[in-house]
């Protein structure tokens, strides 16, 4: 039985508009606050911890030694969630058809995945949901691109790593699955959008360059709502 793992932002619903760069701004704010540096700063900082760890978060523990709760506590408060996500009927549907088990596997706090969750109607149709604070392992945070974490995820879960099908926005997320036997499938037209209005509105949101095309990754779509083509041709 195929197991899909499933990411939230940006691939299951677009968190480009206003999410990403309130996220954004509230962690150079965190980082600013904790180490008493300038907004450029820290800035700077929060961008190229998360390009070399793969989320800000794991610099701020490792270097600055911050309470990782805290963390993630301030930097994603969203009050107006209910504004900012919109429930989406095509986006149950599909999920519905998709054979096998569906997992949710976010670097989200699980407060903030659950609001986006109950706000696009998505959670029935879930069969768990793992958050970044499930992928710890002897003290250690692990999220996404952990191969450590996806492989031990794969145990936990009693499947194969070759019947899990890692579904992201991610290039460097899905290249770690691949190294795991995982497949992939990359959710391009949210992640596109996103550039296109970073770079007009020159937020502080800046993504890390992708490739057009990849030979580790075996499918790319521009909506997740086109993973029924994949699953029905592939996995029925």
């Amino acid at each position: 039985m195929i197991t899909w793992l499933l990411d939230l932002d940006n691939t299951l619903h677009d968190a480009g508009a206003d999410i990403m760069p309130r996220i954004n701004q509230d962690m150079t704010a965190y980082v600013a606050r904790t180490l008493d540096l300038p907004s450029d700063e820290a800035s700077a900082l929060r961008v190229q911890y998360w390009r070399r760890y793969g989320a800000t978060l794991l610099g701020m523990i490792r270097h600055h030694a911050v309470d990782p709760h805290d963390f993630l506590r301030e930097t994603h408060r969203f009050p107006d969630l209910h504004d900012l996500v919109r429930r989406q009927h095509a986006l149950i549907a599909l999920l519905r058809r998709l054979p096998g088990r569906k997992v949710l596997l976010t670097n989200a706090p699980r407060v903030y995945a659950h609001g986006v969750l109950k706000q696009l109607g998505i959670a029935r149709v879930l069969d768990r949901v793992i958050c970044i604070e499930d992928m710890r392992f002897a003290g250690h945070w692990q999220p996404k691109p952990s191969v450590a974490m996806l492989r031990r995820l794969a145990a936990k879960l009693r499947v194969d790593p070759h019947d899990c099908v890692l579904v992201e926005d991610s290039v460097d997320n899905l290249l770690a699955a691949r190294r795991c036997g995982m497949q992939t499938v990359w959710v391009q037209g949210l992640h596109r959008r996103t550039l296109a209005r970073a770079s007009k509105a020159k937020q502080a949101y800046v993504p890390k360059p992708r490739l057009r095309r990849h030979p580790a990754i075996d499918f790319q779509i521009q909506s997740v709502l086109t993973l029924a083509r994949i699953a029905i041709n592939k996995y029925t």
